[in-house]
């Protein structure tokens, strides 16, 4: 129960996995530019209220493991995740700007969500269909 966060009017635990990669997934994340995208990423959850539980930057694409308040949607986390971190990163490296310029963007389009919990989807089934047999 402790992994449960509350707001005004709700208790809840939302929490998603999140990838994605670089335009033509080029492998451009690493070294400093991997020490410097997980500052960012720090930055950047703490000023939204992100909690990041889980963060590893490969060099052609990101895993990240967050948990985020219920009103904030899951592309709207990816979406400010991608942009800010792009502006920052092209910022410090003005080579890696020059390389993505053509294309006009650091980050491939599409990404990968995935909710996670705490119990399996069998769990809550089983919680559900039990609910009217309770006393």
């Amino acid at each position: 129960m402790n992994d449960y966060k509350s707001l005004n009017h709700c208790r809840y635990l939302v929490q998603y996995h999140l990838v994605w990669c670089p335009k033509f997934r080029f492998q451009v994340l690493k070294g400093d530019v991997e020490v410097s995208l997980k500052q960012i990423f720090q930055q950047i959850c703490e000023k939204y209220e992100y909690e990041i539980i889980e963060l590893e930057v490969m060099p052609d694409h990101i895993h990240i493991f967050l948990s985020a308040k219920p009103t904030v949607a899951p592309t709207d986390i990816v979406r400010t995740l991608k942009s800010i971190s792009a502006i920052e990163l092209f910022k410090q490296y003005p080579l890696l700007k020059r390389f993505y310029g053509r294309c006009g963007s650091l980050w491939s389009k599409g990404h990968f969500v995935s909710t996670i919990g705490k119990v399996s989807s069998e769990t809550i089934k089983r919680y559900i269909q039990e609910q009217k047999t309770r006393p």
